[in-house]
């Protein structure tokens, strides 16, 4: 998978010196890398390999004469590359499935025998209920004799989402506008999701069972916690209705969302509800989760090219998370570290972190995490030369925009200023989209196939 920045030149030709553009072009190289190393496909290809008709992920043997059928399921905003992967590796090995992907993707995708579903993100659609019932219709099919393997990646969440009975799609799409905007983080939002489906929290490993289910998960969550991962359809699930009653309280929506949600959680409190399935159940005892790709790898691979371009590098953390314009302001700190101190790596430097923070929205503009991270780091570095900060999702789609994050340099404030725009003003109203719009700094790429979260860099010559 080749990862271009699509308007590559006019972010370069909006330097208003030689060493910014030059630090711009590091940073815009190192983004477009990171996205790349995350290709579905290079990594299915790099876990998962066939010899003598014995599947091996990782270091664990599947004997394939043991299974009479191989079905393929999943769902998310790179299962689609996942599925073409596992097709070219299994062939007609493969009896049928469906996958679950973003509306309007279809057709970047060639598969043969798995069907494709297309279906809503970040906010589920009636689509999405229809993928979700396939899938568990599918694993449900699959008997002791059986192998069911699933595709994870970000964007499962919603894309496959199939609620309880209680709970209209409605109610539950407000409960993920209301949460998506309360600064909640994806963790916690995955618990209550998993309290309103029938899907996630390991309830399509307990559809699947007796069968084996060999899960394949694409992480988009920090640190990985499998039972997070698109909320964990085939992992036991930590976490209990209190816990999605308490997440609600905490950010202060409990009273904003249906009634009917309520209702459910309250009575799954009390115990009049089944709980998701947790540690223990038989249907774990025959379901293999591997993780094949991570933040991580696309901020080494983000410190490699930084490397080749001759900058000294550091990976200071692929654990990001909080609010999105304190991290601006981290990362302008760490700038003027760098100038006045050579600290934590001396110039010229590269530094690189990686993870997924979240926007508490009090405005009514529009923006996502990784144009807000951009326009408060832009205030704290004005004046500086040769220091260029670019934030992307790896995804190419930051918040409900069609820009994949946005690129800033000591210049930025200079040049809005010229244009009559107050930079602290757009970020009060997290208007971030549109600030950088006029300025015309919005990194684009368009939708990539893969979702590992975001990686942000920042270049100090």
């Amino acid at each position: 998978m080749v990862v271009k920045i699509r308007n590559m030149d006019e972010l370069l030709n909006n330097a208003t010196s030689d060493a910014n553009r030059e630090a711009r072009r590091i940073a815009l190289k190192a983004i477009e890398k990171s996205i790349e190393s995350a290709d579905p496909k290079s990594l299915i290809r790099s876990k998962v390999k066939l010899f003598n008709e014995k599947l091996i992920v990782e270091n664990k043997v599947f004997d394939l004469k043991q299974f009479k059928r191989i079905f393929v399921v999943g769902g998310g905003k790179a299962s689609g590359y996942m599925a073409e992967a596992i097709e070219e590796i299994l062939e007609d090995r493969i009896s049928g499935g469906v996958i679950v992907i973003p509306h309007g993707t279809s057709e970047r995708f060639k598969t043969r025998i798995v069907r494709l579903h297309e279906a809503s993100h970040p906010i589920p659609d009636q689509n999405s209920v229809d993928g979700a019932r396939k899938i568990i219709e599918v694993a449900g099919e699959a008997g002791e004799s059986d192998l069911v393997i699933c595709l994870i990646s970000g964007g499962g969440s919603s894309l496959m989402a199939y609620p309880r009975d209680e709970i209209s799609l409605e109610d539950k799409r407000k409960v993920t506008e209301i949460l998506l905007k309360s600064g909640a983080t994806i963790n916690e939002i995955n618990a209550v999701r998993k309290h309103l489906s029938r899907f996630k929290g390991g309830q399509l490993a307990r559809s699947a069972y007796p069968a084996t289910l060999i899960s394949l998960l694409l992480s988009d969550v920090v640190g990985d916690p499998l039972d997070v991962i698109a909320s964990g359809p085939t992992v036991p699930d930590s976490t209990t209705f209190k816990d999605a009653i308490n997440i609600l309280k905490k950010y202060n929506v409990w009273d904003a969302v249906p009634e009917s949600v309520r209702d459910l959680l309250l009575k799954g409190e009390a115990g009049l509800i089944p709980e998701t399935p947790k540690g223990g159940e038989p249907c774990f005892e025959r379901t293999y989760n591997f993780i094949i790709g991570n933040n991580r790898i696309s901020c080494l691979s983000a410190v490699s090219e930084l490397e080749r371009l001759g900058l000294n590098t550091l990976l200071l953390t692929s654990y990001m998370e909080g609010e999105a314009r304190n991290i601006g302001i981290f990362l302008s700190a760490i700038a003027k570290e760098i100038l006045n101190s050579g600290n934590p790596v001396k110039r010229p430097a590269g530094i690189v972190i990686g993870g997924e923070s979240t926007v508490t929205v009090t405005g009514k503009g529009i923006g996502g995490r990784n144009q807000e991270i951009a326009l408060a780091s832009a205030i704290r570095i004005d004046g500086l030369e040769g220091v260029a900060i670019a934030s992307s999702s790896t995804d190419g789609v930051d918040g409900p925009t069609d820009a994949a994050g946005a690129i800033v340099d000591g210049s930025t404030i200079a040049r809005s200023k010229a244009m009559g725009l107050n930079a602290e003003e757009y970020l009060r109203n997290n208007d971030s989209y549109s600030f950088f719009k006029q300025l015309g700094d919005l990194i684009y790429t368009g939708p990539t196939g893969t979702n590992v979260n975001d990686v942000s860099i920042l270049v100090v010559l």
